[in-house]
C-alpha cells in the first residue's frame, strides 16, 4: 500500500523481494490522508490507517477468485498496542505468524536458512509512528521524518527512528547507531542536514530506540 506514511526505501525493497521470491507483487493506492479521524492521531490513528489498507486489499482478493488478505503480526507484537487488530478482525484478515506462534527471532532464523536478505532487517513501521499522538498528522511532517531517517541509514545507522517533537527532531537509536550519530566524522553532517530539513534542535534520545515509545500506556 502506498501513501506518505510509507518511506520510499521500503516501496524499493518490497519490490526487490517480491523479483527474488518470483511472486506477483501490485502496490496500491492507499488514502488514509483523506480521514480527518486518522489525521487526527489519537491514539486509534492505527485503526484508521489499517481499515482504509484492509478496505483497498480486499478489492485486491475479490479480483484474485476471493483469495485471503494476511499480514505479518507475529507473536512478538501481541503485547503492545495496535489498534490495528481491530481493523483486522473486522476484514477478515488473517496473520499465519501469530496462529504458528512464531516469535520475532524463529522468524529471523527461518527466513535466513530461506536465504532471504530481510532476515537481519531492523524493525521498521509507518512513519506516521514518529509523530505524538494528539499532533495532526501532516504529508510535511512525514516527508521530513522520512527524509531524516533516509539520511541516518546511508550513513550506517540501522536501528533507527526520528521523533518528530515539532521543530525538535529527537533521534533513538540503538549502541552502535549512537556512536556513528555522535561521532566526529557525521555528528556536525547530521545537525545541518536535519537543520535543513526543518528541524531547529537536533537530540539524541540517551536512552535509546524502544519500539512503540510513542504508544499510549496500555
Amino acid at each position: 500500500g502506498l501513501s506518505p506514511s510509507v518511506p520510499l526505501d521500503e516501496r524499493e525493497e518490497a519490490a526487490a523481494l517480491a523479483r527474488l521470491i518470483g511472486i506477483r507483487h501490485e502496490f496500491v493506492e492507499t488514502h488514509e490522508m483523506e480521514n480527518p479521524e486518522y489525521v487526527a492521531n489519537s491514539p486509534m490513528r492505527c485503526f484508521h490507517c489499517k481499515d482504509e489498507l484492509y478496505g483497498v486489499l480486499e478489492a485486491v482478493a475479490q479480483r484474485a477468485d476471493g483469495a485471503r488478505v494476511v499480514d505479518g503480526t507475529n507473536a512478538d507484537d501481541a503485547g503492545d498496542w495496535r489498534p490495528g487488530r481491530k481493523a483486522a478482525a473486522q476484514h477478515g484478515v488473517r496473520s499465519p505468524l501469530l496462529e504458528l506462534g512464531f516469535g520475532k527471532e524463529e522468524i529471523r532464523l527461518l527466513s535466513r536458512e530461506l536465504g532471504l536478505p530481510t532476515w537481519d532487517k531492523p524493525a521498521m513501521a509507518c512513519l506516521a509512528s514518529r509523530i505524538p499522538h494528539g499532533t495532526p498528522v501532516s504529508v510535511e511532517a512525514l516527508d521530513q521524518v522520512g527524509a531524516a531517517e533516509a539520511y541516518l541509514r546511508r550513513i550506517g545507522v540501522r536501528q533507527v527512528r526520528v521523533r518528530h517533537h515539532g521543530d525538535v527532531a529527537r533521534i533513538e537509536t540503538d549502541a552502535e547507531g549512537m556512536g556513528i550519530v555522535f561521532g566526529e566524522r557525521h555528528r556536525e553532517a547530521i545537525v545541518v542536514r536535519l537543520s535543513n530539513l526543518g528541524f531547529k534542535h537536533i537530540a539524541l534520545d540517551l536512552a535509546g530506540y524502544r519500539q512503540g515509545s510513542m504508544n499510549p500506556t496500555v
